[in-house]
């Protein structure tokens, strides 16, 4: 079956489609020796390559990859920051024919669950509002907090951008002003916890994702680091958003020895600091 080359780019990983377009559209892009133009198909025995590099599209998307992250407070949810701020993927472990993707995003204060896919199909549909896939907080307010609150909070609330609100409030922990609570939302909308509590005058100390779906924050990854789930949960997260199952990459040889080596070497890390010559933030 021959698919628009976009797609098959895609599909490996290397780039999102768009990206892969801007590529055909620079000529940077062959297929069986001729530079490709948008609108051409190739197969996966074609010989494709980027830049001349050889493309291997033959298992491209058959299999899949999903990494846990435990997000420090200071990190942002991009590839790159013009700020030259750390971002989420300066310490994931590097990858071959692939690119991680990140599953949702977490503002640059907030802690916590980030997952992290190799398969587009999956990260597009664990974020759709279509697949309601709902995500858990903890949060630390400073403030009353009464039930007549907590009911305004999930019958729903007039923000900016719409009515919001929590699908479950339970309190967890705490006395007097400082109070934990575990909240519950169904979409990811920009900085939505907080906007919630602070609509009704309560202010967020703290706040950190311990759940997304039906994966939680495995209480094996501190501040800073990530652990590669197994082949039950990605198939637990396929199921969720009813994709087809897929088995996940096998690694071998030195790919493997890199892969563990990155693991073995990661550093706990509560904040994230600056990039060596970067700016401090303000």
């Amino acid at each position: 079956m021959h698919e628009r080359i976009q797609k098959l780019l895609a599909v490996t990983g290397m780039a999102s489609r768009r990206e892969a377009e801007r590529w055909i559209e620079q000529g940077r892009v062959t297929v069986n020796g001729v530079k490709a133009v948008l609108g051409d198909r190739a197969g996966r025995h074609d010989d494709v390559r980027v830049d001349g590099r050889p493309i291997d599209l033959a298992e491209a998307g058959r299999t899949r990859r999903v990494l846990a992250y435990n997000k420090p407070i200071g990190e942002v949810t991009s590839r790159t920051d013009p700020e030259g701020r750390p971002t989420v993927f300066d310490h994931l472990p590097r990858t071959k024919g692939e690119r991680w993707i990140n599953v949702g995003r977490l503002d640059i204060n907030t802690s916590g669950l980030l997952l992290f896919t190799t398969d587009g199909e999956l990260a597009n549909k664990l974020m759709h509002p279509s697949s309601e896939v709902d995500r858990e907080y903890a949060v630390r307010v400073r403030g009353e907090v009464d039930e007549a609150m907590i009911e305004r909070l999930k019958e729903g609330v007039m923000l900016d951008d719409g009515i919001a609100r929590f699908t479950d409030v339970k309190f967890f922990d705490g006395e007097g002003q400082n109070k934990w609570f575990h909240v519950v939302l169904m979409e990811g909308k920009n900085r939505e916890v907080r906007r919630l509590w602070e609509s009704q005058g309560i202010e967020v100390s703290r706040l950190k994702r311990v759940r997304y779906g039906c994966i939680f924050l495995p209480a094996n990854i501190p501040v800073g680091t990530w652990v590669e789930l197994g082949q039950k949960e990605i198939n637990d997260l396929s199921d969720l958003v009813g994709i087809e199952r897929k088995k996940t990459r096998r690694l071998i040889g030195k790919e493997k020895e890199v892969f563990e080596r990155q693991q073995k070497r990661q550093k706990i890390r509560q904040t994230a600091g600056t990039r060596r010559g970067a700016a401090k933030e303000s």
